[in-house]
């Protein structure tokens, strides 16, 4: 039973969460403009959660035979079987249904929005098979995050958010253009579209850096709409900071680095970003 268990953490990498889940946070202590009280709380996160491991389950069953071709991947649960496929599917609708059902706890317009985020979740899986601006649609999959904890919370949509929307779309896109850096060749081979297969990794490491610069600029926008002070500006500054760190790491002759860029670095800015938001709340 632990076995199973941990070989579906492994299979939807339940770390990786820290990506998402404080800007829903975000979202969220902002609508409320401080504590939104633990139901709010308890139900965005385990919409958040699910909606993750949803979307998680489907890219690893979609690619399941591609992943068993590449050797970075070749190792992953459902291509050694310790997942099975019937079981992975009935995973992935068990999320779906507790998605839909956390959004009905939360309010009418979540539950109205949850199936068409489960939908575009979902269809993300394939993007790559046709467009090598698969990146963006990852980021815009992730954005739904702060969005989803203002709406949990506040259902009308103001421009505030729509700037940590616009600033996590961008993020994400940044750095999923880093990390897929490391397939290039078997991608060409497989006839899979991303921006370094498609256009090298030179030009779209520069991408990914005007990305990461473009996420700054909305991320300030928001913490000005909402009228932030010091302590997230400072901690924005610190998130600047990181960015720029994991472009000094990974350059076209410089690739080792890109787990550490992809991974410790980022799940950093998600939580110094949330800090600061909620510090700045508070204090």
């Amino acid at each position: 039973m632990i076995r199973d268990v941990l070989a579906v953490a492994r299979m939807i990498k339940i770390e990786h969460s820290i990506f998402a889940l404080p800007f829903a946070y975000i979202g969220l202590f902002l609508a409320a403009d401080g504590w939104p009280g633990w139901e709010k709380f308890f139900w965005v996160s385990v919409a958040m959660v699910c909606i993750r491991s949803f979307a998680m389950t489907i890219n690893r069953i979609v690619d399941r035979d591609i992943d068993a071709k590449n050797p970075r991947t070749s190792n992953r649960p459902l291509v050694v079987g310790d997942v099975g496929v019937g079981f992975a599917w009935g995973f992935a609708l068990v999320c779906a249904i507790l998605f839909v059902i956390s959004c009905a706890m939360l309010n009418r317009v979540c539950l109205l929005l949850s199936v068409p985020v489960v939908v575009w979740a979902g269809l993300y899986s394939y993007s790559k098979r046709f467009t090598s601006l698969c990146h963006f649609w990852l980021g815009s999959v992730l954005a739904l995050a702060p969005l989803g904890g203002w709406l949990g919370f506040r259902p009308v949509v103001v421009p505030g958010i729509l700037d940590f929307f616009f600033g996590v779309l961008f993020w994400v896109a940044g750095f999923d253009i880093i990390y897929s850096c490391q397939d290039v060749d078997f991608d060409r081979e497989e006839g899979l579209h991303s921006l370094p297969a498609n256009l090298g990794e030179a030009s779209s490491l520069y991408i990914s850096t005007l990305s990461h610069v473009i996420a700054i600029i909305f991320f300030f926008l928001g913490g000005f709409s909402f009228s932030l002070g010091w302590i997230y500006f400072l901690s924005l500054l610190g998130v600047s900071l990181i960015l720029m760190l994991e472009h000094i790491l990974v350059t076209p002759d410089r690739t080792q680095h890109i787990s550490l860029a992809f991974f410790n670095l980022n799940a950093i800015v998600a939580c110094v970003l949330c800090a600061g938001v909620i510090m700045d709340l508070f204090l």
